[in-house]
């Protein structure tokens, strides 16, 4: 299995579980005397062995049959699978803030607003096996709110995500919040940015599969979870919208790919996955911009916005290498709304280059 691993070329991304993989670590005395070079080789050895998918489900079974309700940071709940929030590395997490906060006072005429979206370990703790016992999520927001700079608007989400916990707001299968969870994000961002919003009579809600088994059923290879539909808000008045994906050099007029709901990550169908920069253009005459600095939380959040804002800028930075101030300079960009689940901005460093 060794000798297969090492011939096997390395893989960048995982599409069963939807996430990047470990690549080979870089090797420094500095790293290495810090435990980071041995922490990254762990993760490398896991990510990168051959098979992996195979080994995740026989071992979910061989858990199941022990007892165990936990697999590959993953919890068997009540009818839900739970991504676990582990511990995080404190000098990493004040370098994330502190480089937020730069990024805001170099751009002190934008409005910055930062959106920290807990998972359904938090929202959902009902749910959990017994005997679970996950890292406070609540204690890492606040330590993150109270270390941003006081001109950074934070966006409380917690506690209207929590009051919403009996309804359909986390998938079962996947880590992402539902279109409903994203829909009760987009009235926090509209009571902290000051415009309403629109009720949920403004839409067609429309269910566009029920056959959805998302990233933490592959990951966790817990089989005996129920699939998960996915729900669309779509505007019931033209809003004029074009999609450009500039990595692609493609423009649409849907934000919507609706053929990725044939295939396995059905999440997908929110702008056809990932991108280092989209923007969208609408007929809105709010004559507003706006900038969403984000990971794929924001996917299913964004659509509803498009009713506010003439132009949005969409970047997600664990793809995009170039300046964000000059970005923010250059189109006139006057808000910035920064939006990451908690276990994105906790595991992911590269909110980092917001500084540069």
């Amino acid at each position: 299995m060794l000798l297969l691993s090492i011939l096997m070329p390395t893989k960048a991304f995982s599409q069963s579980e939807n996430r990047m993989l470990q690549q080979f670590p870089k090797f420094t005395f500095e790293r290495l005397t810090n435990g980071r070079f041995a922490s990254e080789w762990e993760k490398y050895v896991t990510d990168q062995i051959a098979l992996r998918d195979f080994w995740v489900g026989v071992k979910a079974k061989t858990d199941m049959s022990l007892g165990k309700r936990d697999n590959n940071d993953v919890y068997l709940g009540d009818g839900y699978l739970l991504q676990k929030f582990d511990r995080y590395d404190e000098k990493d997490l004040k370098t994330k803030v502190e480089a937020i906060d730069a990024f805001s006072k170099d751009n002190h005429d934008v409005k910055t607003y930062f959106m920290l979206v807990p998972n359904a370990v938090k929202v959902l703790e009902q749910k959990l096996p017994p005997f679970a016992s996950p890292q406070d999520q609540l204690k890492f927001i606040d330590k993150v709110k109270k270390g941003l700079d006081k001109n950074i608007h934070f966006v409380e989400v917690c506690d209207p995500l929590l009051a919403h916990k009996d309804e359909y707001i986390f998938y079962r299968t996947d880590h992402h919040w539902t279109t409903d969870g994203a829909y009760y994000g987009y009235e926090a961002f509209a009571k902290a940015s000051g415009f309403s919003p629109h009720g949920k009579d403004y839409f067609n809600i429309t269910e566009v599969t029920d056959t959805f088994y998302g990233s933490l059923y592959s990951k966790s290879g817990f089989r005996n979870v129920k699939p998960d539909s996915i729900r669309l808000y779509l505007p019931k008045t033209n809003e004029g919208i074009n999609l450009l994906l500039l990595d692609k050099n493609e423009k649409h007029d849907t934000i919507y790919k609706m053929d990725n709901l044939h295939k396995k990550d059905k999440y997908t169908v929110f702008f056809d996955g990932n991108h280092p920069l989209m923007k969208i253009t609408t007929n809105s005459e709010q004559n507003k911009k706006l900038l969403i600095i984000k990971d794929s939380f924001a996917n299913s959040f964004i659509p509803f916005l498009t009713g506010h804002y003439e132009e949005i800028y969409i970047v997600d930075l664990r793809y995009y290498n170039e300046s964000i101030s000059e970005l923010v300079e250059s189109n006139g960009i006057k808000e910035v709304l920064i939006l990451y689940s908690v276990n994105t901005f906790s595991e992911d460093n590269t909110i980092n280059r917001i500084a540069w």
